[in-house]
């Protein structure tokens, strides 16, 4: 697998779409960050990290929908491996005017970009999330 956070975004996005509980992504250290970012901003129910029969960890990510269904998250990858996008900390992204948040991976761990612009830092843009 090239883009393992491009897996993830799209096992969110098809599991949100065919309106599963919760959907399974092999873990690493920057997906459970990515993960403990979308509970904090309110976009998932939660998630837990848990092991299948062969002992890979996996990220159990419970979906969330609104009162009538319908998904509440909506994500779209920016850096990539063959294209990568860095801002510096004066030109940090705005999403939607403010509606939604980019997802960025800085010196000091994975921030969103409120936090990113707090701290002072930039970084790569992994993606936009609203």
């Amino acid at each position: 697998m090239t883009d393992p956070i491009a897996d993830m975004f799209t096992r969110i996005r098809n599991g949100s779409k065919a309106k599963f509980e919760k959907v399974d992504i092999p873990s690493s250290k920057t997906k459970r960050e990515i993960a403990k970012i979308l509970k904090q901003e309110g976009f998932i129910k939660n998630f837990k990290v848990v092991a299948d029969d062969h002992q890979h960890e996996m990220i159990r990510i419970f979906l969330k929908y609104d009162a009538s269904r319908k998904e509440v998250i909506h994500l779209r990858r920016i850096s990539r491996p063959g294209r990568r996008i860095y801002v510096g900390k004066d030109s940090i992204p705005s999403v939607m005017s403010g509606l939604g948040f980019s997802i960025l991976s800085t010196s000091k761990g994975i921030l969103t970009d409120k936090s990113a612009r707090k701290a002072d830092v930039g970084g790569e843009v992994l993606c936009y999330v609203w």
